[in-house]
């Protein structure tokens, strides 16, 4: 039997240079969807919720010519952010040692609001989740809050971790 009946002439091999430049259009894709999240997210929060997230991104849209879609993930995921944010606020709460809540920053509450509801419902590796977040807080937070969102999100990632794994264990 003749192989060369079987190989696609046309197939192209990738370099490793295409599959790094592959790489990094997807992490700064993803990089442009948080942070075009987190937009809407602060000015939802701003407007102290009684604008929808959806009514934002038509407005960004309208405004700066930009093609966020109203039904998308990020309008989705800033609507769910923004119905969970009590009980993603419980959830940061007890991680705050010498913290008062109060203290948090807007921006540094939103980026760890944020990251907390991926760790908690999204399958994304928690080393991922917690290093865009440390990106988000180095752009829009405080200076060096960026190590205060690490150092929170990566004990509540063990916690979740450590919990998940004890559950395993009883099945």
């Amino acid at each position: 039997m003749d192989n060369e009946k079987f190989i696609d002439s046309d197939l192209e091999i990738p370099q490793p240079e295409q599959a790094c430049e592959t790489l990094d259009q997807i992490i700064q894709s993803r990089r442009k969807f948080r942070s075009l999240l987190f937009h809407i997210l602060y000015a939802v929060d701003a407007l102290d919720y009684d604008t929808t997230a959806s009514e934002v991104a038509e407005k960004l849209n309208n405004t700066y010519d930009t093609d966020i879609p109203l039904d998308g993930d990020i309008v989705n995921t800033v609507t769910d952010i923004a119905a969970r944010r009590q009980e993603l606020d419980k959830t940061l709460i007890p991680f705050l040692e010498n913290w008062r809540f109060e203290r948090i920053g807007k921006c540094t509450l939103l980026v760890l609001r944020y990251a907390i509801w991926e760790l908690l419902y999204t399958k994304t590796p928690h080393n991922i989740i917690i290093n865009e977040a440390i990106e988000l807080a180095k752009c829009f937070s405080e200076k060096d809050a960026y190590k205060f969102v690490n150092g929170i999100l990566d004990k509540i990632s063990h916690q979740y971790q450590d919990q998940a794994a004890a559950e395993e264990s009883e099945l």
